[in-house]
């Protein structure tokens, strides 16, 4: 193909105008949104709130109690605040903010049932309530209700788990999250 001054410009400004487009993306962004005033956190221990004298019934069937939960959710959320590396966790009084969790509820839900009415698969639930709140001007930044991490888990089948591993998984799980509703304020 013989080149022309005419075809030239052209040939050279469809790829430069192309780089320029896909450079400039959407407006996605993986830098935190988190104001930049705010650099370290406290994570306060999580405070187990779960009535584990309530009597069980139809809907509690299924309720389960795990010891140390509260402490294995405060280290993953520490650890995933390191992992994720916006904010250094801190002493509380040298922190800038300050993340206060209690456990609300923690159970395990059936989804799928084999045919001889076995349960299949389960969900793991694990629930807490938290606030963060801004250590220098004691004002809470905000507050969420019912934050859940979750996963779910096989009992039969190649995608077998066993309910430890399911809960560590819900604990990390929840822990990303509350990292993630942290740092990026969506």
């Amino acid at each position: 193909m013989k080149m022309t001054a005419r075809s030239l410009p052209l040939f050279l400004v469809v790829p430069a105008l192309s780089a320029c487009l896909s450079l400039s993306g959407c407006g996605y962004t993986t830098r935190s949104m988190i104001s930049a005033k705010y650099k370290t956190i406290y994570v306060k221990p999580v405070v187990n709130r779960i009535d584990i004298t309530q009597e069980a019934d139809a809907a509690l069937k299924y309720k389960i109690y795990r010891p140390l939960l509260d402490t294995e959710l405060t280290k993953a959320i520490i650890d995933r605040c390191v992992f994720d590396g916006n904010l250094m966790p801190v002493k509380s009084e040298d922190a800038d903010l300050v993340l206060e969790s209690e456990l609300i509820d923690f159970r395990k839900e059936p989804l799928r049932y084999t045919e001889n009415d076995d349960v299949e698969e389960y969900r793991v639930n694990i629930m807490v309530n938290m606030s963060l709140r801004d250590n220098k001007k004691k004002e809470v930044l905000w507050q969420e209700k019912s934050f859940t991490g979750d996963q779910t888990y096989f009992t039969t089948g190649q995608n077998v788990k066993s309910e430890d591993s399911a809960i560590n998984e819900a604990i990390a799980d929840l822990a990303r999250r509350i990292i993630e509703r942290i740092v990026e304020e969506w």
